[in-house]
């Protein structure tokens, strides 16, 4: 077993698909209509046949109860990993990003947490490097 596709919720798909793929550099792996909505995945350029991460409308009143209360409390709804969090986080806030928490460290990673300007605040994670 492994982890294929994982999603996001979001109000508006077109204003996720600018942030994940303009903000984030992420590339579009599906794009089907479905409905009044898109089947609309996107994948890191550095694991371009690694998992997904379907950006899902909020079509489910509970969804948006879900994720309203996640931001509210300021509890991110995934995370990502990078490989400079500092580096990352400067790059995005020259793109505009909101950073609700800059990069701090939590024992042996660094955290930051971004808002996705959909609803979501994401956590980006740097792993300690350990020597082998």
């Amino acid at each position: 077993m492994r982890i294929t596709i994982t999603s996001v919720y979001v109000p508006d798909q077109e204003q996720a698909f600018r942030f994940y793929t303009e903000k984030l550099g992420f590339q579009v792996r599906h794009d089907i209509p479905v409905g009044d909505a898109r089947w609309l995945t996107v994948v890191s350029p550095q694991d371009p046949d690694g998992p997904e991460l379907l950006l899902e409308p909020q079509g489910h009143p509970a969804s948006t109860v879900f994720t309203r209360a996640l931001y509210d409390d300021g509890i991110p709804f995934t995370q990502f990993t990078v490989d400079d969090i500092i580096a990352e986080v400067a790059r995005l806030e020259r793109l505009g990003v909101r950073v609700v928490q800059p990069p701090t460290p939590m024992g042996p990673v660094t955290t930051a947490v971004i808002d996705d300007s959909c609803g979501n605040l994401i956590q980006l994670i740097q792993q300690e490097q350990t020597a082998d």
